[in-house]
Formats: C-alpha cells, structure tokens, sequence
C-alpha cells in the first residue's frame, strides 16, 4: 500500500513538473505579427511559436517548456487563450474577436510594465 502511495504521489510531482499541454482547441491557428518586437507569433494545434519576422528564424518555442495554467475560452464571437511560462518568466493571454482577424496579446512579467499589441492575422 505505501509502494502504491508513493508512486502516486511521484506520478503528480512529475505532471506539476512537466505542466500543461499546449491544445488550442477552438483557437484558430495562424500567424500573427507583433511589429513592435519585430516577431510573429505562430499558433498551432499543439505548440506555439515566436519567429524572427525578418528572417522566420524560429526565437522561442514554447515546445518542452512547463506550461501552467493554460486555458482556452470563448465566449459569443471571442475566442482567448491564457497560460504562464515560468521557463519564459512570462503570463500571456491573446484574445480574438471574430470577424476580426487581428489578435490582442497582453503579457505580465514581474517588476515590468504589462505589455499589449494588437497584431494583424499574417
């Protein structure tokens, strides 16, 4: 009964370790520009990507990184995903309003000033 505990318990420290998977659901995927930073944000099914948008050189791929918290909502005709990073330092949420092609990506990082852009679908 203890061996059977302690495996249990190691089966949830290893899932909280790992986090989340990135399932975007009803998000559509696309590639957004974020022309302040020079990068487009990638959404697929199963990952997220920043690209360099002058050479498409991929800058961060959230693929094998702890995902927390991450959710996908809509509501009416909006659409949002929120989830943190901790590998990234970072909690994002994007939101998209249909018919709207554009998407609104807000990004908390500790000691820094929220930051928000509205990229236009690529």
């Amino acid at each position: 009964m203890k061996k059977l505990i302690i495996v249990l318990v190691l089966l949830l420290a290893a899932t909280a370790l790992f986090g989340q998977a990135i399932k975007l659901g009803a998000f559509p995927s696309a590639k957004w520009l974020d022309a302040k930073n020079e990068a487009v944000w990638e959404f697929s099914a199963t990952n997220i990507r920043i690209l360099d948008s002058k050479t498409g050189d991929v800058a961060w791929d959230f693929a094998g990184k702890t995902i927390q918290d991450f959710q996908v909502s809509g509501e009416g005709r909006q659409t949002m995903i929120t989830f943190s990073c901790p590998d990234a330092g970072r909690s994002y949420s994007f939101k998209t309003a249909l018919p709207d092609t554009g998407i609104v990506m807000e990004i908390t990082r500790p000691d820094l000033p929220k930051y928000t852009v509205t990229m236009p679908k690529q």
